[in-house]
C-alpha cells in the first residue's frame, strides 16, 4: 500500500487509513531517530514509544494528536534528515503527513475558532492596518494580552507583528515610478508582496522595489491574496485551495507575458513552488511553480548574467545571517548570503538554526515556550557572532530573533538596499 499525500484521493480523508499511516510512519521514525533533536514532536513521540517498550501500535489517540500538534512545519525533518522520503519505497513525508492529519481531523471535527481567526491574514491585515495605532497599543497592553491569553489562547508574552497604516500597497501607489526603470529593462518580474510584507513589514517591500529599480528591472504588482499556507497549516484545505486558485488566476497572465514571479518571503515562495501543484493538480499551478523565484534567487540570476549593480556605497560590517527553514527547503543554495557578501567591507556569518516561529504556531499558549526553546540555539549563535546587523529572509523569524535576543533583525533586502544608500529602508514605517 502506498502513502497518500494527495487530498484529491478518497483514501486521504479516511480516518482509519490515517491512523494506520500514522502508526506506520511513527514505527519508521522510532527505528531511525535521526530527528530526535529537531523539534518537540520527535522526543515526545520517542518517549511515549519507549514507555511502551517499542510497541508503536499501542500508542493511543492522545499521543497521535500531541505529536501532530507539536509539529511546526519547519520541513527540516523531511528536507535534509530523513532517509526514507520519496522516491524511497517507504514514501515517508512527515510534514505532509502532519498536514494530512490536521486536514482529516479538521474536516471531521471542525477547525478551532482560534485557528479560524489567526489564519485569515488578509482580514486581520486589513483590520490591523486600518486601526494600526489602536491595534499596536492593544498588542503591547498587559490587560489586553491577558484577555487574549485567556480567551483565545494567544500567549501573553509572545511579541506580535506590528501593523502599519501605510501598507506596502499604499506606498507603492504613491511611488509607482519605481516600477519602471529608465531605458530598456534588463528583466521583468511580478512581485508578490505577501500579506506579511504588505501589512506588517512594508519596509521589506520598499527595499525590494528599490533594489529591482536600481538594477533596471521592470516590476508589476499583482492583485493577489494570502498564499494560503496558514489555512493549509491548520487543516483548512478548501480555504487553502481557494487562495491558490485566486493567486494562480492573478499571476498566470503575467507569466504568459514572460514575467517571473518574485517573492520576498520564503514561506510564500515555498507554497507556490511545492504546495500549489499538489493542492490544485493543474498545469497552471505547475507553471506558476516553475516560474516562481525567491527574491534573492532572482537577484543571483542577475549576478550570473553580469547585470547586477555592484556599486555599493555603504559597508555593512559583520552580518549574522539566519537562513530560514522554508528557504532551505527550496534547495536553491544561500543566495541572500551570496549577494550580501558582494558588499565591500562586509562579512556574512551564516547561521543555520531554526527560529521555531512557524506562522501562528509559536503564538499559541501551548507552544510559545517550546518555540523559544527551539530558537535558543539560534539566539545563542547570534550573540556569539557579535554582529553589527542581524538579518533573516523570514519576517516572523526576525520577530522571534528580536524577542529572543533583544536585537532588531532585518530582511536581506533591507541590508542590500541600505548598502546602495537607501538608509530609509532600515527605519520603521508609520
Amino acid at each position: 500500500m502506498t502513502a497518500i499525500y494527495d487530498h484529491h484521493e478518497a483514501r486521504y480523508w479516511d480516518a482509519q487509513d490515517l491512523d494506520a499511516e500514522l502508526t506506520r510512519v511513527f514505527d519508521l521514525c522510532h527505528g531511525c531517530r535521526r530527528c530526535f533533536n529537531l523539534c518537540e514532536s520527535f522526543p515526545y513521540l520517542f518517549d511515549r514509544v519507549d514507555a511502551l517498550d517499542g510497541d508503536v501500535p499501542a500508542l493511543n489517540r492522545q499521543v497521535h494528536r500531541r505529536t501532530v500538534a507539536l509539529c511546526h512545519q519547519c520541513k527540516v525533518c523531511g528536507q535534509i534528515n530523513c532517509p526514507y522520503v520519496p522516491p524511497h519505497e517507504w514514501q515517508l513525508d512527515f510534514p505532509k503527513l502532519m498536514l494530512r492529519a490536521r486536514a482529516v481531523w479538521g474536516k471531521r471535527e471542525g477547525i478551532p475558532l482560534r485557528d479560524r481567526l489567526l489564519t485569515n491574514t488578509d482580514r486581520i491585515g486589513k483590520l490591523g492596518a486600518a486601526t494600526a495605532g489602536l491595534t499596536n497599543w492593544a498588542n503591547r497592553n498587559p490587560l489586553a494580552r491577558s484577555a487574549l491569553h485567556t480567551t483565545f489562547g494567544i500567549h501573553r508574552d509572545k511579541t506580535l507583528p506590528r501593523f502599519h497604516h501605510q501598507t506596502f500597497i499604499k506606498w507603492i501607489k504613491k511611488n509607482d515610478g519605481l516600477l519602471h526603470p529608465q531605458g530598456e529593462p534588463v528583466d521583468r518580474v511580478v512581485l508578490f508582496p505577501t500579506c506579511m510584507v504588505d501589512y506588517n513589514d512594508p519596509a521589506v517591500g520598499q527595499a525590494a522595489v528599490r533594489i529591482l529599480h536600481r538594477n533596471r528591472v521592470e516590476v508589476a504588482i499583482p492583485e493577489a491574496v494570502c498564499c494560503g499556507m496558514p489555512f493549509l497549516d491548520c487543516g483548512a484545505i478548501a480555504d487553502a485551495v481557494n487562495k491558490a486558485e485566486v493567486n494562480v488566476a492573478a499571476l498566470m497572465p503575467w507569466i504568459d507575458k514572460g514575467y517571473k514571479v518574485v517573492v520576498p518571503v520564503p514561506t510564500c515562495s515555498l507554497t507556490f513552488k511545492k504546495e500549489y501543484p499538489d493542492l490544485l493538480g493543474t498545469p497552471e499551478a505547475a507553471r506558476l511553480s516553475e516560474n516562481t523565484l525567491d527574491l534573492f534567487e532572482f537577484l543571483f540570476t542577475l549576478k550570473q548574467a553580469g547585470t547586477l549593480d555592484r556599486d555599493f556605497s555603504r559597508p555593512m560590517g559583520t552580518i549574522a545571517y539566519h537562513i530560514p527553514c522554508h528557504l532551505r527547503d527550496q534547495n536553491i543554495g544561500f543566495r541572500s548570503r551570496d549577494i550580501m557578501k558582494l558588499i565591500p567591507e562586509t562579512q556574512v556569518r551564516l547561521i543555520d538554526k531554526c527560529s521555531g516561529h512557524d506562522g501562528t504556531w509559536s503564538m499559541k499558549r501551548e507552544n510559545f515556550a517550546f518555540s523559544m526553546k527551539i530558537g535558543q540555539k539560534l539566539f545563542d549563535s547570534i550573540g556569539a557572532s557579535e554582529p553589527d546587523i542581524v538579518a533573516s529572509d523570514c519576517p516572523l523569524s526576525c520577530l522571534q530573533i528580536h524577542q529572543g535576543t533583544g536585537r532588531k533583525a532585518y530582511h536581506p533586502a533591507q541590508v542590500v538596499a541600505a548598502a546602495y544608500g537607501y538608509d530609509e529602508v532600515l527605519q520603521d514605517a508609520p
